[in-house]
């Protein structure tokens, strides 16, 4: 299949030259442009010198391990990934998914259920409206709180840290990354990574409901997180990075 620059460009990072290689040659058959590394240190400088549009990473891997290079992608960019896990480790999947993983395939797996988690997973970051906040920001005040990304805390003016469940945290930083842009349900739920822990659209409900109650004047009629008419939700003030 004829492939241009307007193709998605994958990287599939992989020590094992026999599912590398394959791998690589299935996506450029069903019309993506692949690039292949067989450590963390050559994808590094892939994704240097490469604009990428999503990062295929297998966990195992001498050297450094696919989980810190996924840390270190989620750090610096959007990037999706989706990893390569060996079957039954549920821990590394778990693990990948807090550190900002779009999805994960467990091995062995077949090249067409690759191929469908790479469309999925395009298909839905994508649609999501772009990020409004750059990601090396650490700390953003709105109103009387600042939220400090490095430190996963959330702070009154006085100093004070208000507790946040990751859940909690990850919905922060979603809204706050996207301001008043109306975002719904399934957005938010891929913002956060939460399709795999909350399989259901409620979950954001919940979080949203618990967020009200500890940053908002008045919960019952929030200045905040305001309800968006059909379902979803928009960050209504304009954040500022300090």
């Amino acid at each position: 299949m004829a492939k241009d620059e307007s193709s998605p460009h994958i990287l599939v990072v992989e020590d094992a030259r026999d599912i590398r290689e394959p791998l690589a040659r299935y996506l450029r058959e069903h019309g993506y442009r692949a690039t292949t590394a067989a450590d963390a240190q050559v994808a590094r400088k892939v994704m240097k010198s490469a604009a990428l549009d999503l990062v295929v990473l297998d966990i195992m891997m001498p050297g450094e391990d696919g989980l810190s290079l996924c840390r270190s992608i989620r750090e610096t960019s959007q990037i999706p990934v989706i990893l390569l896990t060996a079957r039954g480790e549920e821990v590394d999947r778990i693990i990948g998914l807090e550190m900002g993983a779009d999805d994960y395939i467990a091995k062995p797996f077949s090249p067409r259920e690759l191929i469908a988690r790479v469309a999925a997973v395009l298909r839905r970051t994508q649609a999501l409206p772009p990020r409004q906040r750059p990601p090396e920001a650490a700390r953003i005040r709105f109103g009387d709180w600042i939220l400090d990304t490095g430190q996963r805390e959330l702070l009154r003016q006085d100093g004070v840290a208000m507790p946040l469940s990751s859940g909690e945290f990850r919905l922060l930083s979603a809204l706050l990354d996207r301001p008043k842009i109306a975002l719904t349900r399934n957005q938010l739920l891929d913002l956060t990574k939460g399709r795999e822990a909350d399989l259901f659209d409620r979950s954001i409900d919940n979080h949203v409901s618990r967020l009200r109650k500890k940053i908002e004047p008045d919960p019952k009629s929030p200045r905040y997180i305001k309800t968006v008419w059909g379902g979803g939700y928009m960050f209504a003030v304009e954040p500022e990075t300090v």
